[in-house]
């Protein structure tokens, strides 16, 4: 039995009252229920069903009881966010679930309301954990209205491959999809978390990220400027790596970088059945095409950008920059090296 809707929640129990109960409790919701009474079928649904990101099961069933089960899944999927439900509200089967890595734990019998509730605060501590530093998540979890729409300010980072459409036109997939996620996402999204920025989006093989926002500090900009010269280190170093050792994947990595600093619109925006934490204004404009204009190996600073740490970094100005969309020509700043 399945809605089509958002997102996609899986129900496991082999009660069927209970799955038909937790299916009423959510219709409400912009979610797309999926049913299944034993943990084996759970098991195939996700892998079958991409759009399956929540995952419900109770905890004592025949066969694969609920902590198997949502082990297994997760094996399968580490990204989605998994709930024990159960009627035997211990301490001990909740450390159990919580030492399994488990995301949420839930009782029965339950109130639609707190069902609800709790089930969309698990799933945003779990999209949130992917997407910001243990630091930041701490004070999102103690303020959680930071993350409505507000206007603050805040550095825009983005980085690109160049030459990525050609590198993807000669690599094989499996070793494509492996190098980028080893050499490219992964490290250059532990170096933002590193310096408290979060990951805002990946657009293809570029990524934008954000520092100052939700949570702001008053070294944003300079944090910002020395992930992304990190970055640059890190990247030049595979690059080498994957020169020396060809698998059939990318061959090279060279990126441009695009920051700049200033007004920004943030918070959570979209639609009822997708929402994202994320930055809108000119700011998030003139970083994309800041890194649009970098060369290979350039990180290219706004005015403001570059204003926030004078005396900290070695850049040299660039003059009378001709950037789409940008009426006036822009003066930015290539960055050397921080001090």
């Amino acid at each position: 039995m399945e809605d089509s809707a958002g997102i996609g929640v899986l129900v496991v129990d082999d009660e069927e009252g209970v799955r038909r109960s937790i299916h009423r409790a959510l219709q409400r919701e912009s979610y797309a229920i999926h049913l299944a009474e034993e943990g084996g079928k759970a098991v195939r649904m996700v892998q079958s069903e991409p759009g399956i990101e929540i995952v419900i099961s109770d905890l004592k069933m025949p066969g694969m009881d609920g902590i198997e089960t949502l082990e297994q899944i997760g094996g399968i999927r580490p990204d989605l966010t998994r709930i024990v439900l159960t009627g035997y509200a211990t301490l001990e089967s909740a450390i159990d679930a919580t030492n399994h890595g488990i995301d949420g734990f839930l009782t029965k019998p339950f109130e639609n309301e707190e069902l609800r509730i709790r089930i969309r605060d698990f799933y945003l501590k779990k999209k949130l954990r992917q997407l910001v530093s243990p630091q930041i998540f701490e004070h999102i979890q103690r303020n959680p209205k930071l993350l409505n729409p507000r206007r603050q300010d805040a550095t825009i980072v983005f980085v690109d491959i160049r030459g990525f459409t050609q590198a993807c036109e000669l690599a094989e997939p499996e070793a494509l999809s492996r190098d980028l996620e080893s050499h490219y996402y992964t490290p250059i999204g532990e170096t933002i978390m590193k310096h408290n920025g979060i990951i805002d989006k990946h657009i293809g093989d570029g990524i934008m990220a954000i520092f100052g926002a939700p949570v702001s500090f008053e070294d944003d900009c300079l944090r910002a400027i020395r992930a992304t010269e990190e970055i640059r280190q890190k990247i030049q170093s595979m690059s080498a790596e994957l020169t020396s050792h060809r698998n059939g994947g990318l061959h090279e990595l060279r990126i441009g970088v695009g920051v700049a600093r200033g007004r920004v619109v943030a918070g959570l925006l979209g639609s009822q059945h997708k929402k994202e934490y994320t930055a809108l204004g000119s700011t998030v404009n003139l970083a994309s095409r800041l890194e649009s204009t970098a060369a290979p190996g350039q990180i290219l600073l706004s005015e403001a950008a570059h204003a926030q740490v004078s005396g900290r970094v070695e850049a040299r100005a660039l003059t009378d920059l001709k950037i789409k969309g940008f009426d006036k020509p822009v003066t930015a700043y290539e960055l050397l090296r921080v001090l």
